[in-house]
């Protein structure tokens, strides 16, 4: 009799965890995105993959316009790569540009971050104003902003003139000025001419580190303030505290600006590469363009996996329990 008690007893039902019921929330949340992403990007990403292994053929009187496809395999990579004289050019330059740029915005955005994450009158509007770039250089006003004559003045060499045939608007500091700071320094002339450029590209680097900064300030404020009361109370000073507990604690931040970073300085209007493909797009067609942006976009993800796989080996991540 207890046996068919026991077979007959309704099953208890399996309650979800947290993790499995956050999944499905966020699941939810991303489902639309999903749904444009197989039913709008996914056809245009093949049709471009397709176009890559083609060569295209107008035929403007048939039915109002079309093209013939015609199979070549991988002559347009080839074609890409080894025959355009300025392709791999572009891409070598568009890396030098990127080494320059991700170290200088990850600098200036943390130490921003950690000055504005300290008690002081205006904090606010401090954070507000470096995000506002962000702002202005996103649709409508990026336009108006390329538009702006006082800022291409100011950028070119027709600008305020010094006498000595450069431009005082567009150069803050020259390398002459840091020789003869650093003279009895020692310092190389690479770092010299890297700390010049980034003095002279202020400007630009300001404006592409109002979301870094948001994010670096998120970490900073979830660091335990009892922490710091721990090492200050062990006669911890200021340069040990930020290198041995700031710094740390904040490193899976560092990690994902530099993946954001490098994403927003290969895709941003004013990427030469991105101009160089564009342009190639409007002169010799959609074929030989789609080629070049599939090499680009392969050589972006090996970047990207590289700077994660050297980034993850120094990630501090803290444990929750």
């Amino acid at each position: 009799m207890t046996k068919d008690v026991k077979l007959n007893a309704p099953k208890r039902r399996k309650i979800a965890s947290l993790e499995k019921k956050k999944a499905r929330a966020g699941w939810i949340f991303v489902l639309p995105f999903v749904i444009g992403f197989a039913l709008i990007y996914l056809p245009i990403i093949f049709d471009s993959i397709k176009f890559t292994f083609y060569e295209m053929t107008n035929v403007p009187n048939y039915k109002g316009g079309g093209y013939i496809l015609t199979p070549v395999g991988l002559e347009n990579y080839y074609d890409a790569l080894f025959v355009d004289p300025d392709f791999v050019q572009t891409l070598v330059a568009g890396l030098e540009k990127l080494i320059f740029d991700v170290p200088m915005i990850l600098i200036f955005s943390l130490f921003m971050a950690v000055m504005l994450n300290q008690k002081m009158a205006g904090r606010a509007a401090f954070r507000a104003i470096f995000f506002i770039p962000v702002i202005i250089s996103t649709g409508l006003m990026a336009d108006i902003s390329e538009q702006n004559m006082l800022m291409q003045t100011m950028d070119s060499a027709e600008g305020i003139s010094d006498g000595t045939g450069s431009s005082a608007a567009s150069e803050i500091v020259t390398a002459m000025d840091f020789q003869k700071l650093f003279a009895n320094m020692a310092v190389g002339e690479e770092l010299l001419n890297y700390v010049v450029s980034a003095i002279n590209n202020i400007y630009d680097i300001v404006n592409r580190s109002g979301v870094q900064l948001l994010i670096f300030l998120a970490g900073l404020q979830s660091i335990s303030p009892a922490i710091y009361e721990s090492v200050k109370v062990d006669g911890a000073t200021g340069w040990e505290t930020f290198w041995k507990i700031t710094f740390p604690m904040i490193s899976p931040m560092i990690l994902v600006n530099a993946v954001y970073t490098t994403i927003d300085s290969f895709t941003a209007n004013s990427n030469i590469v991105m101009t160089f493909i564009d342009n190639v797009y409007n002169k010799q067609g959609r074929v030989l363009s789609s080629a070049m942006s599939w090499i680009y976009f392969l050589l972006v993800l090996a970047i990207i996996a590289v700077i994660a796989a050297v980034f993850s080996a120094f990630v501090f991540y803290q444990r929750k329990d």
